[in-house]
């Protein structure tokens, strides 16, 4: 059985757009008092109306934007920026979402589900462009690829802005802070920056009970497993993953790698006698069941105490990457890691 992470998804029908409903994510987005998605009104300036807080610029990988309003057709190029923008209250900006991976928070699906889906991984350019946005949001540096001609000149030449997720733009390492400065900085582009403050407070708290909860455990030694057979695909020092082991009592045994992600043999694996392993869970990279009896059936890890003990915590790849699902994966893990912590 190969074990590789590429994915052909079945397309899902949407159904007809609806009212945005109230979000369940601690009462965030909508109970700040700060007015509509599209920020307050404000005054006409030589006959044209501002919006209050506008215009402001955003540099974004090296691209420098300026909105003068807030964008008002969003399509979103892979999950998780598409999840951000619901947990900010921003539904109705949102024409159209592609690349689903993993499943929606419970709290965001009623309206994830109510937005087109445009294509089962990214769509073309002219898919794009016949949902007649303002702005994409690419979530992995592929929305933007330039072979594919989706590149962010492409879309500028177009009249359309673009914005990228952050965790893309080349940083040596990725922390917790770049998942808090994206959510300012969306909210900042649509003029909610008390909606943003109030979902990163939200957010910090989680993350701050859950390493409160084992801040006094010896950390685990874990494996992230993501995909491969020949060799494992696992998570490097630079991911935003070996953060959230940090913080959820854990330590990737794979830090040292300088990369997001990278290639290692099984018998690093098994030199480096991981306690757990993290299973990334998504579409098209095996099942989380078929990629445990692909780990238990190898005879070369039978003595990995992970393998030996079965000890297995799963994520979904949404929750390690830069947006809202982080801060859940910190407890989810550490209740994976310690769950004596938790009785």
């Amino acid at each position: 059985m190969s074990l590789s992470p590429q994915a052909v998804r079945p397309r899902r029908r949407r159904s007809p757009r609806v009212a945005a409903g109230a979000l369940a994510l601690a009462a965030l987005a909508l109970t700040t008092g700060c007015g509509s998605a599209g920020g307050a009104g404000g005054s006409p300036e030589g006959g044209v109306q501002v919006s209050e807080g506008f215009p402001v610029t955003i540099d974004n990988c090296g691209v420098r934007t300026t909105y003068t309003e807030p964008p008002a057709r969003v399509v979103t190029i892979h999950q998780h920026p598409a999840e951000l923008m619901l947990a900010l209250g921003l539904g109705d900006h949102l024409a159209g979402t592609a690349f689903p991976d993993s499943a929606v928070l419970p709290e965001l699906k009623q309206e994830y589900e109510a937005v087109p889906e445009l294509a089962e991984r990214e769509p073309s350019f002219e898919t794009v462009l016949e949902a007649e946005p303002d702005l994409v949001y690419g979530g992995y540096g592929s929305a933007f690829a330039d072979k594919e001609g989706r590149s962010r000149k492409a879309f500028a030449d177009a009249g359309i802005d673009t914005h990228l997720n952050r965790e893309y733009c080349g940083r040596k390492r990725v922390t917790m802070e770049d998942t808090y400065d994206e959510i300012r900085t969306v909210g900042t582009i649509f003029g909610v920056p008390d909606r943003a403050d109030t979902l990163v407070s939200d957010l910090k708290g989680r993350v701050s009970e859950a390493a409160s909860a084992v801040e006094d455990e010896s950390d685990v030694p874990v494996f992230v497993y993501d995909s491969g057979d020949k060799s494992a695909f696992t998570a490097g020092g630079r991911s935003l993953g070996t953060e959230l082991i940090r913080l959820a009592g854990g330590r990737n045994v794979f830090a040292d790698l300088d990369d997001v992600f990278g290639d290692v043999s099984w018998e690093q694996v098994v030199e480096r006698k991981p306690e757990a392993i993290a299973i990334y869970d998504y579409e098209g990279s095996g099942s989380v069941e078929q990629k445990k009896e692909y780990l238990l059936a190898q005879p070369a890890l039978a003595d990995v105490p992970a393998i030996r003990n079965e000890r297995f915590v799963v994520l979904p790849l949404t929750a390690t990457l830069v947006g809202i699902r982080s801060a859940y994966a910190v407890g989810d893990l550490a209740r994976g890691l310690h769950p004596e912590s938790f009785r």
